[in-house]
């Protein structure tokens, strides 16, 4: 696993060799070998010697799969969920000023466009992700597992106020395949019932909307801290000037109110989610394409949450 090389990674390799050794307590009390708890998991031997040692971020699944195995009574998975495993992965270091800001604010704003918002991808989503990207298989795990570790505290009760505007290229966008963007679709509906969360959508039909340049954040910490975070190619940019985050701010605020309410965008998110449903159905022949078309058409009329109008609303 790759270290990041930034101030705090120390306490992180602590928790993670914490678990690792717990690991090793139960494997011993159990007599198995390494070898013998990898092959009854399914993965490799230095996997479980790289977990054990503190130097490798395992998988949740990876840690049910050894309680089950082990009777440890969900130990470790507990410990798991506990564990910040941010500090274990090599992050440039501009997305690790980002990380902190994350893990201390109170509230995120944020606008975004082409793929999903880190905050609110699932596993399989974000897997497929990184995949794109990175050419080890390591690599991948080890950042989708900091990436969960990340969204953690603005799942938990009581979390931090994250406000998200996507964009519906966001959901049209496909990552993984039909059944990945299910399971992401369905994964937004769930979180946007949280309390602490709105998730809205700007239709691309929308033409006339304000929408900004660019995916940016506006991120309030403790203490009356703001910060304007956006993002280029391969690079991070803060801003700290009260003028910027005010101009941001308004922009944002009046997007808000143009685009498909909190509502409203559930119902566009179900729509496109019963899309990908059908892309994984077998085509139907010829003769019955007129009659499926109407009866997709009387199933959106009659699927809950009411008929569907994404219309431009006039502005007051």
């Amino acid at each position: 696993m790759s270290r990041r090389n930034a101030e705090g990674a120390a306490s992180g390799a602590t928790t993670a060799a914490v678990f690792g050794e717990v690991l090793r307590h139960f494997r011993e009390a159990a007599g198995l070998t390494q070898a013998e708890l990898a092959r009854r998991v399914h993965c490799d031997r230095s996997h479980v010697a790289r977990v054990e040692a503190g130097t490798r971020v395992p998988q949740d699944t990876f840690a049910k799969a050894c309680d089950e195995l082990l009777g440890t009574g969900g130990v470790l998975l507990r410990l798991w969920r506990r564990i910040d495993w941010y500090p274990q992965v090599e992050h440039p270091d501009w997305f690790e000023r980002r990380a902190r800001m994350d893990a201390e604010a109170v509230v995120v704003r944020a606008y975004q466009t082409q793929v999903i918002p880190g905050l609110l991808q699932t596993p399989e989503y974000a897997t497929a992700l990184f995949g794109r990207r990175l050419a080890q298989p390591d690599d991948v795990e080890d950042r989708v597992s900091a990436r969960l570790s990340r969204q953690r505290r603005f799942l938990e009760k009581g979390g931090p106020f994250y406000l998200a505007v996507l964009d519906e290229s966001c959901l049209r966008h496909v990552v993984g395949g039909p059944d990945v963007m299910r399971g992401q679709c369905e994964h937004l509906l769930a979180v946007g019932r949280l309390p602490n969360i709105r998730i809205q959508i700007a239709p691309l039909g929308w033409a006339d909307i304000d929408r900004p340049d660019t995916s940016l954040s506006l991120i309030e910490l403790p203490g009356g801290q703001r910060w304007v975070y956006s993002e280029s190619l391969d690079r991070g940019h803060f801003s700290d000037d009260p003028a910027v985050f005010m101009h941001h701010t308004r922009t944002y605020d009046v997007l808000r109110a143009d685009v498909l309410s909190a509502p409203e965008s559930a119902s566009l998110i179900r729509d496109v989610l019963e899309g990908y449903e059908a892309d994984d159905q077998p085509s139907a022949p010829h003769r019955d394409v007129d009659q499926e078309q109407l009866q997709r058409r009387q199933r959106r009329r009659l699927r809950r949450g009411g008929p569907r109008i994404y219309g431009r609303r006039p502005r007051p």
